[in-house]
């Protein structure tokens, strides 16, 4: 009988580096010395807590002042900000560690129009996925906002928390835990 092995159309990782690592699009959505400069930092883990080391993490997000540098998002009252994609890109290294440089996202309407708290569309790329995964990072300072976010509150309290980032000395800890006990939680899109 012939043995059948994956080809790399068939699985995500680990062909991340030769393709995407190091390309035009990096973690810095914002200069270091911008002062509006949020620095999210964290962990890339699988079932078993061990650090996925040939991942990658991007990230999609509204400007500070809440709109997305997108042709769908027409909303002309609200400035597009010169030279802010909104879209970032960070290669896990050594022990999983992902990083991104960027700002503080503002408010973004539901499609039914109720305000979503601050957050940053987080996607997962590792060896093993079929299909990349999609979560959020949400902020620990906004606590009312959080609690009224339309997406936050359909969750249960365990998961929720899987998507609220921790404050740790100037910047954001945010890890992904793909699977098993405290597993992140993904959303189907």
């Amino acid at each position: 009988m012939t043995e059948v092995a994956l080809t790399p159309s068939q699985t995500v990782g680990p062909y991340l580096k030769i393709g995407l690592a190091g390309g035009p699009i990096g973690p810095h959505l914002v200069a270091p010395d911008d002062p509006r400069a949020v620095r999210i930092r964290g962990q890339l883990l699988d079932g078993a807590g061990d650090p996925v080391p040939d991942g990658m993490v991007e990230i999609w997000q509204a400007n500070e002042a809440g709109r997305y540098a997108h042709p769908s998002d027409t909303r002309d009252v609200i400035p597009l900000e010169d030279g802010f994609r909104g879209f970032g890109r960070s290669e896990t290294v050594d022990a999983g560690w992902f990083e991104f440089l960027t700002v503080k996202p503002g408010r973004v309407p539901m499609p039914d129009g109720r305000p979503q708290a601050p957050h940053i569309v987080v996607s997962v790329f590792a060896r093993g996925l079929l299909k990349h995964l999609v979560t959020r990072l949400y902020f620990p300072d906004e606590k009312d906002a959080n609690a009224a976010d339309p997406v936050l509150s359909g969750l249960e309290e365990s998961e929720r928390a899987t998507l609220i980032a921790q404050a740790e000395d100037g910047w954001l800890h945010f890890d992904i835990r793909l699977q098993g006990n405290g597993q992140t939680t993904f959303f189907a899109v």
